[in-house]
């Protein structure tokens, strides 16, 4: 080829260089090769998985934790397909992430070409913008339009079409101009007015509580709700991936009072959390019936939903909490001798006190508490990103381990998605390479995901991976009552006994550990702990729970008459 040539894949790897992608998840085949290929040659590192799902997943948590689009690379059809359960994750996450798929020629549309799927259309109802270039000429400015949508106002998804004639195409170098990186968001300030409304609601607040989501953790407003809560010695609760904000550690963190403090509040300040399932729609019997809510988010759209937000506060983040900061009487403090404080900090000692007779039930097999003691026990305090998956292993891990710093626990989040385990601990790992990453994960999660520990060990991403292995998907069965029940009347949350998912790691040049027992475990992490340059997997077998009645009191809520 001429020496000024270059072409569609060429041309789309340096435009991602340009844009200040390092990192592209993928998996190749017909006809993206030439895009990984150049890709590589460019300089940016190239992550080949074994499932376009858990790429996805791990480039919207790419995406989370730098506040640029995670990039995804898939083939046409079923790559695309199997990628969109990344995208629709990122969407409802409201996480920025960049998938790239390839498709058919263009002049084969219609003809029933290898792997034909309309995929601009089929992107296009789960993303902000959804596209194909009209020429290779237009591949740069796309990917910087698709990059800047999906970074500005609520981040979310975007999908750009490559079809097989426009990465093998070529074009002269020379006609080209490489968009600059796209800028970061514009950040705006809150109405004066409605600040001013919200301070009159939260200075005459008899029992106040702030709420820290995962939005206020994507923003970084760190610094801002510190300041902010230390002022004004109002209470907090973090969302589950809103913890480390502030310092599970806080002496105002009222985390392990969660349900009375939700209960008890009659002003609540929201801070990038929205009244969804995980915040009980805001409705009672969770919430008060008359708590007035105040709400900080970035789109105007989120405001009011549920008709339960008393004053909305449109604006970035850390910017309108700063003018909140300043609008505050200067002799305004909540006082910490009011009923609604000492009552908080009475359930918060009752709570922590049930929590720890739990750590210490020495029956075999372990029950999840007990795993979870000997693992909190044994890990670093500090310098460490949780990943937690499952049912039951999430719920309860939220409660018992700790974060101390921002954006340091991805979890299933607002999809409640599983399977996502390995590819965020992954893009983890990728982001944040001098802190250890630890996935506590269910058995039934890890099964989604499972086949990335190759993935993991392959690209020299050493993690630590605790399974809590119960035989089930919320219960499983021990071995005895698994083999003397006929195959057909297996309860449907079944799985099969005593998997020894440990020796993928070993299979694949990572290290596997099998534990029935707190000593057995206690010495698996102590090993593992000395390991920094090893993908380990602890096979950790707890109590399996039987056929018991599956319920789910953290979803209640007032059912509307039908």
């Amino acid at each position: 080829m001429e020496s000024n040539k270059i072409t569609g894949a060429e041309l789309t790897a340096k435009a991602l260089k340009k844009q200040g992608v390092d990192v592209v998840f993928g998996i190749v085949g017909i006809p993206v090769v030439e895009v990984a290929e150049a890709i590589i040659s460019e300089g940016i590192k190239f992550v080949g998985f074994r499932n376009e799902q858990s790429l996805s997943y791990a480039a919207s948590a790419y995406g989370y934790l730098t506040g640029r689009p995670g990039v995804c690379l898939v083939v046409s059809g079923p790559g695309v397909v199997h990628a969109l359960a990344g995208v629709i994750n990122a969407q409802v996450n409201c996480w920025p992430l960049l998938l790239i798929g390839g498709s058919i020629d263009t002049y084969q549309e219609g003809m029933g070409a290898f792997q034909e799927l309309d995929q601009v259309t089929l992107c296009r109802a789960n993303s902000k913008y959804s596209t194909r270039p009209p020429s290779i000429s237009q591949i740069p400015n796309v990917l910087d339009k698709a990059i800047r949508i999906s970074i500005y106002g609520r981040p979310g998804p975007v999908y750009v079409d490559l079809p097989a004639n426009y990465i093998q195409g070529s074009i002269n170098l020379d006609s080209i101009t490489l968009p600059e990186r796209a800028p970061d968001p514009p950040k705006s300030l809150a109405d004066p007015i409605q600040i001013n409304n919200a301070i009159g609601l939260i200075v005459n607040a008899k029992r106040p509580l702030v709420i820290i989501g995962k939005g206020a953790a994507y923003s970084r407003a760190e610094i801002e709700i510190k300041e902010f809560i230390e002022k004004t010695n109002i209470p907090f609760l973090p969302t589950p991936m809103g913890k480390g904000v502030l310092s599970d550690h806080h002496p105002l963190c009222v985390s392990a009072a969660r349900s009375k403090a939700l209960a008890d509040a009659d002003v609540i300040l929201l801070l990038g959390a929205r009244l969804n399932w995980i915040l009980h729609f805001g409705l009672p019997p969770k919430f008060n019936k008359d708590v007035k809510i105040i709400q900080i988010d970035i789109l105007p759209e989120e405001h009011f939903n549920n008709s339960r937000i008393n004053i909305a506060l449109l604006g970035h983040l850390p910017l309108v909490i700063s003018q909140l900061i300043d609008s505050l009487p200067k002799s305004f403090k909540y006082s910490s001798t009011s009923d609604y404080f000492i009552s908080l900090k009475q359930k918060i000692n009752s709570n922590i006190k049930i929590t720890n007779e739990k750590f210490h039930d020495d029956n075999i097999p372990m029950s999840y508490y007990r795993a979870f003691y000997e693992i909190k026990r044994k890990l670093p305090k500090n310098d460490i990103i949780f990943v937690s998956e499952g049912a039951n292993t999430m719920d309860i891990a939220r409660s018992i381990f700790d974060v101390q710093e921002p954006r340091c626990r991805l979890d299933a989040g607002t999809m409640a998605t599983m399977g996502v385990g390995m590819g965020y601990a992954m893009a983890a790992k990728l982001c944040c390479p001098n802190k250890r990453v630890v996935a506590i994960v269910g058995d039934s999660a890890f099964g989604f995901s499972a086949m990335e520990i190759e993935t993991a060990v392959r690209a020299n991403l050493p993690l630590l991976i605790m399974i809590i292995n119960n035989n089930g998907i919320y219960h499983g069965l021990d071995s005895k009552t698994f083999d003397e029940t006929p195959i057909n009347n297996l309860p449907s949350t079944a799985l099969l006994p005593d998997v020894r998912y440990d020796l993928i790691a070993d299979a694949t040049g990572g290290k596997g550990y099998f534990v029935k027992t707190p000593q057995e475990l206690s010495n698996a992490l102590d090993e593992s702990l000395k390991d920094d340059d090893r993908c380990i997997v602890i096979n950790v077998m707890i109590q399996p729970g039987g056929k018991k009645k599956l319920e789910f009191a953290w979803m209640e809520t007032t059912k509307p008459k039908l």
